[in-house]
């Protein structure tokens, strides 16, 4: 029969109250044959009918068989059921239904009827249900409440939210913050949280959020995800330009430790000279234009010789090894050897030393730069204007013996130069004469007064005889050789041709000088215009000074220092009579006579000497 009975429960929560049925969470649900449920308050109301079926169990969901749901109006505050049959139940019903219906407000997230017998509903259910009630602060406007900063509840970090159930307002931690807004929200590590707030690159948290860039290899937003900037094709050829980088790098290590080992391997002697400057090898790379052919000089023993513009326009001449890395010890000893000769030494009629370069392998030398050339050069290879008058080859030679009369007697300690001869004299821009080339030197001790050399060092045609006989080398050798240079200044031959290059004959050009002088017939060896009579005899006085330096024995022949005197007092001679006055007499100052009476051995040829039992140096 027709159910027609309605029930019509109320719930009020109160109009001044900041509460109300949340339209949200609360579903009006009604069961039963066709249960007919309405909720109603005083601006309306919504409902539901249900229809019957065959089933008698309710889905987990309601699909309108045996129950129907209904959602509420916003900012209920009262609510009155409504509940009716439309169906007519005869007789008993059967186990599989119910004849009444029912209806209730409900939270559907705690709602679960699912598998229920509808006969059973009413043990199953025993007429509680759960609803979710909403409230708000109060029921005005955010920009109301906010004007009594006092009595706003919201607090730091938080929002003035409006309901959107009705009329009011809520208080909310702003995103990126979490906490009670009533009190104060805190700030939220977002990266702590990655599973929350993922990032794929590097995370960072910030006030009230995070960020998460990418890799520098990379690109896109790290919150998402990133991709390589570099396609494979790139890559692979990064990878390349990535290899040899590295093999660059390592090379240039290897060279800079390379040339701090040869800094310390060459450099074990610069404590005690450390007058000198020490030059870069890149310093002296650049002043040579990486030792270009058009910047060469000429060379020697000890190897090539390169001009070098320094960038301060300063002409140096840089002495570059020429041996193999095999004999890098003996050079380096070599080198040690010339440095610490050149360093202490100081004389305007010698070449001087500025700096070295201890980075390279093989040390490297730099000296002044000596524009004019060797003396070698003005005698016998150019028809140079400056060998033309007698006056500025014997200022030449008095120079030469200056500079070796200050090795001998004023260094500290004495120096042998050892290789005297007319290449290793250099001539300046003013055409003033400089000793250069140590490398066959020897240093002579207080206790010493000779020096035992382990090998015969030297120029064939310049080297003492009686050193190459003894194997002693003493300051008389060089000035054996010294006078070799003068007899090549009168003459302008070679000492070591074996024939005149004027007549061609085949002779010993010291033997031939010698004989000359001995026959008073200097006139016919000389090979310079004399322009004044007075200067044959400062040219005889000269010549007499060069035969003693060539004694065979050492004993016999004059100091540096005697041959300086002399040689300046002919200088001041010929100044003198080409100024028109009458100075001292041209006869040598020479003593004969303080070496003793013994008879004079004439000077050997050296062409006559067995030279294959000497290794010749220079």
């Amino acid at each position: 029969m027709k159910d027609s009975r309605v029930r019509r429960p109320h719930v009020n929560l109160g109009s001044r109250r900041p509460f109300r049925f949340s339209d949200v969470h609360n579903k009006l649900t009604a069961f039963g044959c066709g249960a007919q449920a309405l909720i109603t308050n005083e601006d309306g109301g919504s409902g539901c009918v249900s229809v019957c079926g065959t089933a008698s169990s309710l889905p987990v969901v309601c699909p309108g068989i045996g129950c129907c749901q209904s959602p509420i109006p916003q900012g209920l505050k009262t609510i009155e059921f409504a509940t009716s049959s439309t169906s007519n139940h005869s007789g008993r019903v059967s186990g599989s239904s119910n004849p009444c219906s029912y209806a209730y407000l409900a939270d559907d997230r705690f709602s679960d009827f699912g598998g229920v017998n509808l006969a059973e509903f009413p043990e199953r259910n025993p007429g509680n249900s759960i609803a979710a009630i909403e409230w708000v602060v109060e029921e005005k406007t955010c920009e109301a409440a906010m004007w009594n900063s006092s009595t706003f509840p919201c607090r730091k970090d938080s929002d003035c939210v409006y309901s959107k159930n009705g009329n009011g307002y809520r208080c909310s931690c702003k995103p990126g913050f979490r906490g009670n807004p009533y009190f104060g929200c805190q700030d939220i590590n977002e990266c702590a949280e990655p599973e929350k707030y993922p990032c794929r690159g590097r995370c960072k948290n910030t006030q009230g959020s995070y960020s998460c860039s990418c890799p520098f290899w990379m690109r896109g937003d790290g919150k998402d995800s990133c991709q390589s900037l570099l396609s494979v094709k790139d890559t692979i050829c990064g990878g390349i330009i990535s290899f040899f980088t590295i093999v660059l790098l390592a090379f240039i290590l290897h060279r800079r430790r390379e040339r701090e080992k040869n800094f310390l391997l060459n450099g074990e002697m610069l404590l005690e000279h450390q007058r000198v400057r020490i030059f870069k090898e890149s310093e002296l790379s650049k002043a040579t234009k990486n030792y270009d052919a058009s910047h060469f000089l000429g060379k020697g023993g000890f190897g090539h010789v390169y001009k070098g513009i320094l960038p301060d326009n300063t002409l140096v001449a840089i002495k570059k090894p020429n041996g193999s890395l095999d004999q890098a010890q003996t050079i380096n000893q070599e080198f040690q050897h010339e440095i610490a000769i050149v360093s202490q030494v100081n004389h305007i009629n010698v070449v001087k030393v500025l700096g070295l370069c201890l980075e390279t392998k093989l040390p490297l030398l730099v000296y002044e730069f000596i524009p004019n050339g060797t003396l070698f050069d003005h005698i016998h290879r150019q028809r140079s204007s400056i060998m033309s008058t007698w006056q500025n080859r014997l200022r030449i030679a008095a120079e030469i013996a200056q500079a070796l009369d200050y090795l001998h007697s004023l260094a500290n300690p004495p120096i042998i130069h050892g290789d005297i001869k007319s290449t290793n004299i250099l001539l300046d821009e003013g055409f003033r004469a400089k000793v250069a080339d140590f490398g066959a030197s020897v240093l002579i001790y207080p206790d010493q007064a000779t020096a035992m050399v382990n090998k015969i060092q030297g120029t064939l045609g310049y080297l003492d005889p009686e050193y190459l006989v003894t194997g002693n080398l003493t300051p008389m050798s060089d000035v054996y050789s010294f006078g070799v240079v003068m007899v090549e200044l009168l003459t302008g031959e070679k000492p070591y041709a074996g024939n005149l290059a004027r007549t061609g004959e085949t002779v010993n050009l010291i033997q031939y000088f010698l004989t000359s002088t001995e026959n008073m017939n200097l006139g016919r060896i000389i090979n310079f215009a004399v322009v004044r009579e007075a200067e044959m005899d400062e040219i005889e006085a000269f010549a007499e000074v060069a035969r003693r330096c060539l004694s065979f024995s050492g004993r016999k022949r004059p100091t540096m220092n005697e041959v300086a005197e002399e040689l300046g007092r002919l200088r001041k001679l010929n100044e003198c009579s080409c100024g028109g006055e009458s100075c001292m007499s041209p006869l040598t100052g020479i003593s004969e006579g303080r070496v003793g009476t013994t008879e004079e051995q004439p000077p050997a040829s050296i062409g006559t000497l067995d030279m294959e039992s000497y290794e010749i140096g220079r």
